[in-house]
């Protein structure tokens, strides 16, 4: 009808991602993801090798998952040797095709408009996935949006290997249907500069138009379960144990505070072994600093475990904090940062470089070191534990700051114009 709104067409979108529903960086962006684009009024479905939900909306491939023993074999090969068997390239061949068929069967079997690839075509914990989509994309044409958290160069362990013919061809691609994103500007900058790939920058994002709820008599229960007495400082280590995170600085820190404090490590330490967290807990033990590794017991939300035990949320763990330790070296981002600045808490930095050029400029209010502790350090650190009204009015600034430039209504923006440059602006 003549003048008449014209209605906007709903869109299958197909997530392409190794493994929903961990508490890393990937999974939680993805999530965000997820709900923006069903906000917008699109459906999403779940390639992958495990996810949450409806069976309907997951197509379900062992070996999507970078654990699967296929793959991490595949993976100890090629990040370990400099020449490659003939064996490894079989076995490497034969799972990429296995994986190609079964992404022609997602596609036409759901009915996607557009793939949406979560960090498997930038970071290579599974190389099959990697190439099979490759080979997908530049078969069909279908529209992608490449959403890149991590790129391979960015991670020392990635650069002696004997893959570097599929890292050049699909970590990641440069194929005219792919729409590439990135978290910061530096990974903007080196995709440019190494593919000659340009990007779209869309960082990490926190809801910050509704904020959290107030701690409850639940949450309280958390500081009498990690055996703190009154008194007791509780600093919140809210990263997996991994050597990036720089937890050696988080437990200088309390040494030399002199003061009763405890850290308390959210995170288990994931897909890069168990050596680092071993050096941890001597490092510690070495220092005479208490530290508890709370994974079995704090999680994404709150439950029971298996022996009736309470599990507690990520949330519970951030507002009985009374600092957050963020010492890491290298970050894609800085997902800790935004929950620290959502949950209000004050947050010890280390300057990494992604925080010094992407986050640092927007102002936000900080207890800052640059590479190792100093006594300044120390001293900022009592002057905002033993002064609660200056830590409130940095807590304040810096969630303003945050709903300023990191809220879900930035996401839904910049989602809402990608959506529009791969479809066209019916949307």
């Amino acid at each position: 009808m003549k003048g008449a709104a014209r209605q906007k067409r709903s869109y299958r979108i197909g997530v392409v991602i190794t493994r929903l529903g961990g508490d890393d960086g990937v999974s939680l962006e993805t999530e965000k993801w997820v709900e923006m684009i069903h906000g917008l009024g699109h459906e999403c479905s779940y390639f992958t090798g495990e996810a949450p939900g409806p069976a309907d909306r997951r197509w379900i491939v062992p070996e999507a998952d970078f654990r699967h023993p296929e793959i991490l074999e595949l993976y100890a090969s090629g990040f370990s040797l400099r020449i490659r068997p003939p064996d490894v390239t079989r076995r490497i061949h034969l799972l990429k095709d296995a994986l190609k068929q079964q992404l022609y069967g997602f596609v036409a079997g759901l009915g996607i408009d557009l793939l949406l690839v979560e960090n498997a075509l930038a970071i290579p914990l599974n190389l099959p996935l990697g190439m099979a989509l490759t080979e997908f994309i530049a078969e069909t044409g279908v529209v992608t949006i490449a959403h890149h958290h991590d790129l391979f160069w960015e991670r020392t362990r990635f650069l002696v290997n004997c893959v570097w013919d599929y890292l050049n061809a699909a970590f990641p691609p440069h194929l005219p249907s792919i729409h590439h994103v990135v978290i910061n500007s530096s990974a903007a900058n080196q995709l440019s500069l190494r593919t000659g790939i340009s990007a779209t920058l869309i960082p990490n994002v926190m809801d910050f138009e509704r904020p959290p709820p107030m701690p409850d008599a639940y949450s309280g229960g958390l500081r009498k379960e990690l055996g703190l007495a009154d008194g007791d400082l509780f600093l919140l280590q809210p990263t997996r144990v991994v050597a990036r995170k720089g937890i050696e600085h988080s437990l200088e820190l309390i040494r030399r505070l002199g003061l009763p404090a405890r850290l308390v490590i959210s995170h288990a330490s994931g897909d890069e072994g168990y050596s680092y967290e071993r050096h941890v807990r001597l490092f510690a033990e070495m220092l005479q600093v208490p530290v508890t590794f709370v994974s079995e017991i704090i999680r994404a939300e709150r439950g029971a475990g298996a022996n009736g035990r309470r599990i507690y949320s990520l949330r519970d763990a951030y507002q009985q904090a009374d600092l957050v330790t963020y010492p890491s070296t290298v970050e894609g981002f800085g997902n800790a940062f935004l929950e620290a600045v959502y949950y209000r808490r004050p947050i010890v930095v280390n300057n990494y470089s992604i925080f010094a050029i992407d986050i640092k400029p927007k102002g936000f209010r900080v207890i800052e070191f640059d590479g190792h502790i100093t006594e300044d350090t120390i001293w900022q650190v009592r002057k905002v534990l033993g002064d609660p009204g200056l830590a409130a009015e940095m807590a304040e600034h810096n969630y303003a700051l945050g709903r300023r430039h990191y809220s879900y209504g930035m996401l839904r923006r910049r989602l809402r114009t990608l959506l529009e440059e791969c479809f066209g602006e019916e949307l």
